[in-house]
Parts: structure tokens; C-alpha cells; sequence
């Protein structure tokens, strides 16, 4: 603020920058005395995805140290007035020269569309980018489906970060890569990683649990429910010894609670989100039936609603 002589009220007052809008303003009468100003201030942005742990920098994207030159590269495009035939040659001849990365960048942007697409957070994505670039160096990949290689590495960081995901999920965005493809291209990555460290690959220890929760949200259970469901799939894993898929047992958990609760959730529902066929779920919900007085919660269903538990 700049004390000047305002022209309306012919009063010393103090002129009030708003540089929102670009404007002088009077801070006696209101009166804008300047419209539109440049703001000649430093202009310190940062388009890092962890602004507070990077420094600053004024223009340009974000730098990646797991590309050679950091990803500060040029792309010639078309602007307006140009000829077509001119600008078309240069881009000819940008994309003949040597760039080392770009294989690289391909895979790193498939990667960020399969996590936006499952929903991911960005620690996840940049694991997977990391997964890739040690398999991608070892040039081991060469002659396997790229799809199923790009997969399997954002199902191995899904593991790491301790957010699993199933394999049905990785496969509903690995571009027509089957199951199978992906879990032999989860072994050949883990494999290879262990070879290059001399030491095992910590995967993670997944529950049911993990996936419990995502499963519940997507069929639009209560939080009464989904503790419920948690509690049922924790004491199974404490008590019983069911040796049945851990996705198994989770939809078979939320089963029944469904069915104990006051909004019923189709069979046919449960088995859309979570991926298990129907006939798959009422197996796991025929072994941990027996035991249902044991793994629902007292203050969920008393023993007279255990008693309306469909039978197997």
C-alpha cells in the first residue's frame, strides 16, 4: 500500500492493491484508481505432487529423476499461422533424433491411466514407475506382453504400499492382458528383482480385511455393517482354518451381514463388486456358517437373528 492523493475525495489516503482482480484502490472513497496493473512480483509456483518437501520453481512441469534428463524435454507443435507442411517436417525430425526415454515415458503414462482408472494414489504410481524402470534396465522384458509386464508392476507396488488390489481389478484395466498373463509376469518381475538385490522381494502380507472395506463402500453399506463385516472376516482369520481365497472369505462375510441387516444386498451384487462367482461365495459362506455365533459381533445380531441366517 502506497500513500497517494486521491482524485475524488482530493484526500492523502492509502491505496490498497487488490491483485486478485488487478486493481488500485482508493481506501478512503473506493474509488479503483488503476485497472488492470501488472503484477511485477516473483512468480514462485511449484508443480511437484509434494509441494512443502520440494523447492519452488517458476515455469515448467514437474522434474522425474527417473528419466535421464529429468523430463525437461521440448515438443514442437503447430502454432496458429503455420504451415502445415513445414511444422509437420520439424516434428519429423524431433521425433528421429535420440531420445533414450522415450519408451519410458509411454510406460509411465500407461501406468498413471491404469492407477487413475482403479482410483490409486500417486505414491502407488510412482512405485510402479520405479518397479518398471529396474525391470525395463535389465533388459529382460524384451518378447513379453508389455500390457501384462505394466500390470503386474502396479499390482506388486498396490502390495508394497499395503493398498492390495485383486487381480480381477488389475485385469479390468490391463488392456486385454488376461489373469494368467499378469500372474506370470508378477513372478518373472519378482524373480528378477530378487536376483538384482541378492535378497527376497517383501511383498506384504495382505488380509481380507484389505479388501473388505472397498467392497463395502461400493455396495453402499453402513459403518455399522462394515465394522460388523471387518470384525467377522478378522475373527475367521483368528479362529478358523478355512483354506479358501481371502477375497472368498470377505464376500462371503458380507453375505451375511447383509443378511442380517435391515437393507438386504443381493447375492448377485456382492458378486459383481468383489469379483467371486456366486457359487464360489455361498462355499465360503457354507464353512464360516457353523461359526456365526463366534464371528458376528454381540452388539450387531443377538442369537434369535442368528437364527434367521439362511441356510447352506
Amino acid at each position: 500500500m502506497d500513500d497517494v492523493i486521491c482524485p475524488e475525495c482530493h484526500r492523502r489516503t492509502e491505496v490498497v492493491v487488490d491483485y486478485a482482480a488487478g486493481d488500485m484502490i482508493c481506501s478512503e472513497c473506493g474509488l479503483v484508481l488503476e485497472a488492470y496493473i501488472v503484477d511485477e512480483t516473483s512468480e514462485w509456483r511449484t508443480f511437484s505432487n509434494e509441494s512443502s518437501s520440494n523447492d519452488p520453481v517458476r515455469v515448467g512441469g514437474p522434474s522425474n529423476p527417473l528419466l535421464s534428463d529429468g523430463g525437461m524435454s521440448t515438443i514442437i507443435t503447430m502454432p496458429n499461422g503455420a504451415q502445415a507442411d513445414f511444422m509437420s517436417s520439424l516434428g519429423r525430425w524431433q521425433n528421429r533424433g535420440s531420445k533414450p526415454d522415450r519408451s519410458l515415458i509411454i510406460a509411465f503414462r500407461a501406468i498413471a491411466t491404469m492407477a487413475d482408472r482403479l482410483g490409486l494414489v500417486s505414491t502407488i504410481k510412482d512405485r510402479t514407475n520405479e518397479i518398471y524402470k529396474k525391470i525395463e534396465e535389465q533388459k529382460s522384458i524384451k518378447g513379453r506382453s508389455q500390457d501384462a509386464i505394466l500390470a503386474a508392476c502396479l499390482y506388486i507396488a498396490c502390495r508394497q504400499e499395503g493398498k492390495p488390489r485383486t487381480f480381477k481389478e488389475i485385469c479390468s484395466v490391463a488392456n486385454g492382458a488376461s489373469k494368467k498373463e499378469i500372474g506370470r509376469a508378477t513372478k518373472f518381475i519378482v524373480k528378477e528383482l530378487e536376483e538384482e538385490r541378492g535378497m527376497s522381494v517383501e511383498m506384504g502380507t495382505i488380509h481380507a480385511g484389505d479388501f473388505l472395506r472397498r467392497f463395502c463402500s461400493h455396495l453402499g453399506m453402513t459403518n455399522t455393517a462394515v465394522r460388523a463385516a471387518t470384525y467377522s472376516v478378522k475373527r475367521s482369520e483368528q479362529l478358523l482354518d478355512i483354506r479358501k481365497s481371502l477375497i472368498s472369505i470377505a464376500a462371503a462375510a458380507i453375505y451375511i451381514i447383509s443378511q442380517l441387516s435391515n437393507e438386504k444386498i443381493l447375492l448377485k451384487d456382492i458378486s459383481r463388486v468383489t469379483g467371486v462367482a456366486e457359487g464360489t461365495i455361498k462355499n465360503s459362506y457354507k464353512d464360516l456358517y457353523p461359526h456365526a455365533a463366534k464371528l458376528i459381533p454381540a452388539c450387531f445380531a443377538k442369537e434369535n437373528d442368528l437364527n434367521n441366517l439362511c441356510a447352506p
